[in-house]
């Protein structure tokens, strides 16, 4: 990874990752820790006092903004986040959160302009009509769901009976206006597809393991690590895609089977040299 000789902290990328709840902490942690090891500078953490804490006595390598109030994921709260955002190079929003965050999360995503990942449970709430210079990594069932929220639900059929090929082209071709508002689709499943206005890319590293908890963060992560670094959406979604796989395909083989977990890939990212670069 190149840098320059007088870089200045913060000049390789900031990232601040919105989410989290009581319940789910470790997906904040993760997908910060990915974003670091993407080779951005900076990785801040926007949760609750409490959520921000326990993340702060997990790692001292995560900075940490402190939400203020008993209530988290309020419209108020949403405003200061889309202020606090302008400050970074790239948003990640949705690690751990629940569905309680939905009026949350649809807010800051439809007011603030700066490059987002989105990522988890939140995806269920929207429909693709209400992004904007987003990367969007859905599930197959969080896909479904999104289409029937678009009206595109006649759609459903023939992409079951599709193949990866078609069915990406499909997508493509359905979803012009989301596509035509610099937004990135990456369906995640056995075969990643990643899809944008003119290209769409294939990725078949990973395997059964990473099904895991927490798998999914770690790629919503490096996905905002290296968009803070590269600017480049596209690159960054492929190139997170196929490294997330092929660590979990490593972790595989050194395991000796499925015994791997989420943090192992996030550990293992240091022997990865070569990221998009500015």
């Amino acid at each position: 990874m190149e840098r320059k000789k007088n870089a200045k902290k913060g000049e390789n990328g900031q990232v601040l990752v919105i989410g989290g709840s009581e319940d789910n902490v470790g997906s904040l942690a993760l997908a910060g820790l990915a974003a670091l090891r993407a080779g951005c500078d900076v990785v801040t953490v926007a949760s609750s006092e409490k959520i921000a804490w326990a993340v702060t006595r997990y790692t001292p390598d995560l900075q940490t903004f402190k939400i203020k109030g008993a209530a988290l994921y309020t419209v108020k709260n949403a405003k200061e986040m889309v202020k606090l955002a302008d400050r970074f190079d790239t948003i990640l929003i949705g690690s751990g959160v629940t569905r309680k965050a939905d009026k949350f999360c649809q807010y800051f995503i439809k007011k603030s302009q700066k490059p987002k990942i989105i990522d988890g449970e939140v995806l269920k709430a929207l429909s693709f009509k209400d992004f904007n210079n987003a990367i969007l990594t859905p599930t197959e069932t969080e896909l479904e769901i999104m289409l029937i929220n678009s009206n595109k639900e006649f759609l459903l059929p023939k992409l079951k009976e599709s193949s990866i090929k078609e069915k990406a082209e499909i997508l493509q071709g359905n979803l012009r206006y989301f596509l035509q508002n610099d937004n990135i689709l990456l369906i995640k499943g056995p075969t990643d597809i990643i899809i944008s206005r003119n290209k769409i890319a294939y990725n078949r590293t990973g395997n059964q393991g990473m099904t895991k908890h927490g798998t999914g963060d770690v790629l919503a992560g490096l996905i905002a690590g290296f968009t803070a670094k590269s600017e480049d959406m596209f690159k960054s979604a492929v190139a997170a895609s196929y490294i997330n796989g092929f660590i979990g395909d490593q972790l595989l083989k050194s395991k000796k089977g499925y015994a791997f977990i989420a943090s192992d890939i996030v550990e293992d990212l240091k022997r990865v040299q070569k990221i998009p670069s500015r």
